[in-house]
């Protein structure tokens, strides 16, 4: 009778064992899940592509990077990851490209388009084929 007991508790204690080893695993891939998702960056406000302003502001949150840039200019985010920059608009078409990295190399990149139509030539309705173009 005694081999009984011996043999249960060698099941007990491997399976203490085994629920602990994934009870640590889970938590390592839960702790990882950043790294493993790679840069981001959000933007908190999507601007209309036609802007009647020069300047405009671009404003974010990014997780997870080492550095960003905006159109190959670094620019700087708070301990939080939350960035803030003014964009000055060409005349017609400008094209905005945010890029973050991580320590790893890996990157994302946000690509935003502005057309930049002064005041004064927004008062009038644009058409094409004698439809009004829509603002976007």
């Amino acid at each position: 009778m005694s081999p009984q007991p011996f043999a249960f508790r060698r099941v007990v204690r491997g399976s203490v064992v085994l629920i602990g080893a994934l009870f640590v695993l889970v938590y390592i891939i839960f702790q990882a899940r950043f790294l493993i998702i790679g840069p981001q960056i959000i933007l908190t406000a999507e601007l209309p592509m036609r802007q009647n302003e020069r300047q405009i502001t671009l404003t974010g949150q990014t997780n997870n990077i080492s550095h960003l840039q905006l159109n190959g200019r670094n620019i700087f985010t708070d301990p939080q990851g939350a960035f803030s920059t003014t964009v000055t608009l060409q005349n017609g078409y400008t094209q905005v490209t945010l890029q973050a990295a991580d320590r790893y190399g890996r990157t994302t990149t946000v690509t935003r388009e502005f057309v930049y139509v002064p005041m004064n030539f927004m008062t009038t309705t644009p058409t094409l084929n004698g439809q009004p173009i829509p603002h976007s």
